[in-house]
């Protein structure tokens, strides 16, 4: 049986390989700065999901994009030992994106993408036919390929969420065809012209049905038709 028939969540996305620093503060211009400690790793929005999806007990797969390079072998297999499903990958000769992280003592962080000639994949690129999932996550970075699995997910009823963590294309595309909107402050912010969360979730939720507005420390808040509230970190 495809090892992809039966899933509890289809992430639909980013995969990037991270490179991670910590560091005592955020370098100026052209100030050498020594990093406390170093870690490399899987990351991109939809990827970081799948693999959270499984470890918490989840049967979850990652459609997207990982080159055929280093990045990409050592993503590829961090992937199958978390058990995420990799049927819907797309492996090829563009490089696998990469993340460059800098992370400051407080925990907030500095990224530094880097994505190359590596091109969005198009809608025809998979068949899902043989995917049953019970929800369907995207994070905007695939807008193609996650546009057209929200339309096969409405027509067999699946529940879609987008990850909004920015203001860019595939984000303002996949906003108002989601069942699922969560939308970080920055966002929300971005999205609306609205600084207030609360009030910028009552403007979100003319164009999802459901809304959450993630908050970093300070928690989040959620709206939908049946009313709203708040949840802390």
């Amino acid at each position: 049986m495809n090892t992809a028939s039966s899933l509890d969540v289809l992430c639909v996305g980013n995969a990037a390989y991270d490179l991670i620093f910590t560091v005592p503060h955020h370098p100026g211009p052209d100030e050498k700065c020594f990093a406390d400690g170093f870690f490399a790793c899987g990351g991109g929005p939809a990827a970081n999901a799948a693999v959270t999806a499984a470890r918490l007990g989840c049967k979850s797969a990652f459609a997207g994009y990982l080159g055929n390079d280093f990045y990409g072998h050592a993503h590829c297999e961090e992937l199958r030992r978390d058990g995420v499903v990799i049927d819907f990958l797309v492996r090829g000769a563009a490089p696998t994106p990469l993340s460059i992280i800098l992370v400051k003592p407080d925990g907030s962080r500095t990224i530094i993408s880097y994505h190359a000639g590596t091109k969005k994949l198009p809608a025809e690129v998979l068949d899902l036919a043989t995917c049953k999932a019970k929800v369907m996550l995207c994070d905007g970075h695939e807008p193609s390929l996650a546009q057209a699995c929200i339309s096969a997910c409405r027509e067999r009823g699946i529940a879609t969420v987008l990850d909004a963590g920015s203001v860019h294309e595939g984000t303002r595309l996949l906003a108002p065809r989601v069942d699922y909107l969560v939308a970080s402050e920055k966002f929300s912010r971005d999205f609306t012209g609205d600084s207030n969360p609360v009030s910028a979730a009552l403007k979100l939720h003319r164009h999802a049905p459901t809304v959450v507005i993630t908050r970093g420390r300070q928690g989040l808040v959620w709206h939908n038709g049946a009313g709203s509230g708040s949840l802390a970190a």
